[in-house]
């Protein structure tokens, strides 16, 4: 949160936390919550919830009064307190989408990874329905922002901090903040400077507080000022301040001249190296810094940069927030403007790149660690200084998880400095790859769409066609994954073409199957099967069998869904053909039981029988309990639509030994095969498993497309896919799964 100046106390005077002042905008916004609004004069129901308006200039205390009221109407929302920052240190005004995703997150709410404002929106609206919670929204830079996220309950409250007025807001209650009284000014004076030098010079106290303006951000600074210098009176303070003022205290746009010149004040007393670590503290990702950044910012030890961030803090530089300090919102435009007069611009991009640079080897530390002894990652883990590693995987994740949202505002900063791609493509990369390991793909989709998009914007921007066709398959791969389709496959057409101006043969491969399977998601079995074949070119011209193998059942499935079962069957037997040659058994069985289905569909339940015997025979070979009991299952299945339900019990019941012994690691005896004992044909029941159910998932029965194929098969599930592949290389044929196209990141 922005401009805690309100807080008070020192080392010579009351508790730091200490609030002075203001009960007079206390009592007035407690009142405007309990006042009827237009909708209830008017005899309405209110549609949405109430908006309170803390309005002031920066350093006016306007976030500490937010948060005190908060703190004491809390009580009076059961279901909890929300806070959003709408504004970064920087100045970035934090995109509405963005908001609503953060806000769902803390409900507990995943939104789609790519929706844009109005679905998030929507979702976060929905969400508060029947709440009653009260939501903190800090920094609002204008009323488009506010309004996206209001929920659309009467019961809920929203207390909002901004600069002016939220024109567009129907029924907005303001409180707009000036400076403080001058008795509360004192007070907040006092617990820094202490009580002694206030006392024996109360006419000096009261001139600070009126060369302050009674803004609490520039008592605060004045008020460390004392407390670091003992020896000075307030009289002394007030000389300085004095000395200060003229045509140079103007000051960025939108500060007050009274902070100006108390941060000047400040600024100019402290030693040098402190005066530029805090200046270079307008670099960190979000306003917020730790040790390790202060000290690849400054280019000093760690220990060196703890005591001057605590310094710092003592004298109300900065504020603690955890195991972090923050850069107050109302100093944030000051450290910049100080920077950029007083530091070379190669000063503060060096400084940038170091403390970027750091970031990237405490992600490969933060990723290595969850790798196996021996592997690449492990041993590079093993270079890294000591300051840089975790003693564990867990400490690596929550590391991971608490500093998630700096690490992907550093992620924006460094793409947003055309100047270091190369290091902003390693900081994302680094970025992925660590999210992917202790998260997962699914659980990161959000996040690794944004980061995404930042590696298609540096691609775009330095025409790395290579890099823009990954990231392209990436974002499409997301897109599908959530339902949306035609952006998805617009996504992969872009793909498509990054992958021939980059002449990049695995893009180019991998963008047909995506293409091919976006149509065959939206139910074109035609364009579908047109792409699948081209791919397959691709793959036949450069000899990669297994993939060759792989879109052979491709083709066999999108020919099946279309009611073409002489073509469904050419490409299955070609795809089994395909796994022979390459020694893959498993994936031959799953090819076998998929031919197997087919057959049943044409109207040939001997052969089918007989294909599907086939298929436990390689799957007995592969060794593959799991494969054995889907096929199992498959069998019961048939069996119970043939009308034997003892066979069936029988299939079902070797099933769940063979998961069972699968499970404690020991091998299930080979099971009877009913049909040998039965005069009535097994029809092979891989038609009545849908293609994608994985083994666990088979014992769960569902019907089998209908003649013309139309009906829909599971092809996201973690599973397995139509032509027996892994879930993984399921996603392959939209493209590659995060994971594999993450591989073709370029890192320098």
């Amino acid at each position: 949160m922005t401009d805690q100046a309100v807080d008070s106390g020192g080392r010579a005077g009351p508790a730091r936390g200490q609030f002075c002042g203001r009960q007079r905008e206390l009592d007035s916004l407690r009142a405007d919550i309990e006042r009827a609004g237009l909708d209830t004069i008017a005899g309405r129901k209110a549609p949405r919830a109430r908006v309170l308006l803390i309005a002031g200039r920066p350093g006016s205390g306007r976030t500490a009064l937010a948060e005190r009221l908060v703190e004491r109407i809390a009580p009076d929302y059961p279901d909890g307190v929300l806070r959003a920052r709408l504004t970064e240190p920087d100045g970035r005004r934090v995109p509405p989408e963005e908001t609503a995703r953060e806000l769902l997150e803390t409900l507990g709410i995943e939104g789609p990874p790519g929706a844009g404002e109005e679905e998030l929106s929507h979702l976060l609206r929905k969400a508060f329905t029947g709440r009653r919670a009260l939501l903190l929204l800090d920094d609002a830079a204008d009323a488009e922002q506010v309004d996206a996220v209001l929920p659309d309950a009467p019961g809920c409250l929203v207390v909002a901090v901004s600069g002016g007025p939220l024109t567009g807001i129907p029924d907005v209650r303001p409180c707009t903040l000036g400076g403080m009284d001058p008795k509360s000014a004192i007070e907040l004076l006092t617990g820094y400077a202490g009580s002694v030098r206030v006392t024996v010079d109360p006419q000096a106290a009261e001139s600070v507080a009126e060369e302050c303006g009674g803004m609490p951000a520039a008592l605060v600074l004045v008020g460390g000022w004392l407390a670091a210098r003992p020896a000075l009176s307030v009289a002394d303070a007030t000389r300085q301040l004095r000395a200060l003022s003229g045509d140079g205290d103007d000051g960025p746009p939108g500060v007050a001249r009274p902070l100006v010149r108390a941060f000047h004040l400040v600024h100019g007393s402290l030693p040098a190296a402190a005066a530029r670590l805090l200046r270079l503290c307008h670099l960190a990702p979000g306003g917020l810094v730790d040790e390790h950044t202060a000290a690849s910012l400054g280019g000093c030890s760690l220990s060196q940069a703890g005591e001057t961030l605590e310094r710092l803090a003592g004298w109300g530089l900065l504020h603690r927030d955890g195991d972090r300090y923050r850069v107050p919102g109302a100093l944030a435009p000051l450290l910049r403007a100080a920077a950029g007069t007083t530091d070379r611009p190669e000063e503060i991009r060096l400084a940038r790149a170091r403390m970027l640079e750091r970031t990237v080897r405490r992600l490969q530390a933060c990723r290595g660690v969850t790798e196996p002894p021996g592997s690449p990652a492990r041993e590079a883990l093993d270079t890294l200084p000591n300051g840089l590693r975790f003693p564990d995987a867990r400490a690596a994740a929550e590391w991971l998880r608490s500093r998630q949202s700096t690490l992907l505002a550093a992620a924006r900063v460094a793409v947003a400095d055309g100047e270091l791609d190369t290091l902003a493509r390693r900081l994302v990369s680094a970025l992925v790859r660590a999210l992917a390991a202790h998260r997962g793909t699914e659980a990161a989709a959000s996040e690794l769409y944004t980061l995404h998009g930042l590696v298609l914007s540096v691609a775009e921007r330095r025409g790395l066609h290579r890099e823009a066709a990954a990231a392209l398959l990436n974002l499409g791969d997301l897109d599908a994954g959530t339902g949306r389709t035609e952006e998805a496959l617009t996504r992969y057409r872009a793909a498509l073409d990054a992958g021939r101006l980059a002449r990049d043969p695995y893009a180019i491969g991998r963008a047909m199957e995506s293409v091919g399977g976006a149509h065959q998601d939206l139910g074109d079995w035609n364009r579908a099967a047109d792409w699948y074949g081209r791919a397959l070119v691709e793959r036949q011209t450069r000899g990669e069998r297994a993939d060759e193998a792989r879109l052979y059942g491709r083709l066999g499935t999108v020919h099946t869904y279309a009611g073409r079962y002489g073509e469904a069957l050419r490409h299955w037997r070609a795809s089994v053909a395909g796994y022979r040659r390459v020694g893959d058994l498993p994936s031959q069985a799953r090819a076998l039981s998929e031919v197997a289905r087919v057959q049943e569909y044409a109207g040939r339940p001997e052969e089918s029988v007989q294909t599907c015997r086939q298929a436990v025979e390689w799957a007995r070979r592969s060794g593959d309990l799991r494969l054995q009991a889907a096929l199992q299952l498959r069998l019961a299945d048939t069996w119970e639509r043939l009308g034997d339900p003892a066979a069936a019990r029988l299939h079902r019941g070797t099933a769940r030994r063979m998961l069972d012994e699968s499970a404690d690691g020991r091998q299930a005896p080979e099971a009877d095969d009913p049909g040998s004992r039965s005069s009535r044909p097994d029809p092979a029941g891989p038609g009545a498993r849908p293609a994608g159910r994985s083994a666990g998932a088979a014992g769960d029965p569902a019907p089998a497309p209908g003649p013309k194929g139309r009906a829909r098969t599971a092809d996201r599930t973690g599973g397995r896919g139509a032509d027996g592949t892994s879930g993984e290389a399921e996603k392959g044929r939209r493209g590659g799964s995060a994971c594999e196209i993450r591989s073709a990141l370029a890192e320098d």
